[in-house]
């Protein structure tokens, strides 16, 4: 972890917590028109309850001010990395629903889904900075398939949410990853005030 002790490395760690921070707002912000014009294309209630979506990790987390730099860019890593293949699966069956009759949800859907992969990555650089190399890629496999139309237009919904909450949590992660001094990455100590 020497490495990432040095000036130099606490330079480039910050730099690329900022570059990820822009990222992370853009990719919100992306997400939000997204949702808008996929609730008014689905024809669904933009305040229909949604279940959790299976196969990612819901933003919210209890004790956030106790994780490490390192087991948030893990939780975010695994977050974007499940994203990556729900919202493949959700273009796919834009693409089978549709076909070109929506061409503009679908090229959205397919920039935010390259937006979620190139921040996957940004999360890859940092955990290399961090002397912790990214976990493989081996995910469980594709999601489950929902039954019906209707459940994949919910589950899509219950996608673009979760993402967006995700978005704001990964900025507030690099956030706090980026503050200099000693321990920028790790969990507070109980002497340390906020």
């Amino acid at each position: 972890m020497a490495g990432a002790d040095s000036p130099s490395a606490a330079l480039r760690r910050r730099d690329l917590c900022a570059r990820g921070i822009r990222l992370a707002g853009k990719m919100r912000s992306d997400v939000v028109d997204l949702l808008d014009a996929y609730v008014e294309q689905q024809g669904l209630d933009a305040s229909a309850s949604v279940a959790a979506v299976e196969g990612v990790p819901p933003a919210a987390v209890e004790r956030w001010d106790e994780q490490t730099g390192t087991q948030r860019l893990l939780e975010n890593l695994a977050a974007y990395r499940a994203f990556r293949g729900l919202l493949a699966q959700m273009l796919e069956e834009q693409r089978e629903q549709l076909g070109e009759a929506d061409a503009a949800l679908g090229r959205a859907l397919a920039a935010v889904l390259l937006q979620v992969s190139a921040f996957a990555y940004h999360l890859e650089e940092l955990l290399r900075l961090e002397s912790r190399g990214p976990p493989s890629d081996e995910g469980d496999g594709p999601p489950p398939q929902p039954q019906s139309v209707f459940e994949q237009k919910l589950r899509g919904l219950g996608v673009l949410r979760e993402l967006a909450q995700w978005a704001v949590r990964s900025a507030r992660d690099l956030r706090q990853l980026a503050k200099p001094g000693p321990g920028a990455g790790s969990a507070p100590s109980p002497t340390e005030s906020p």
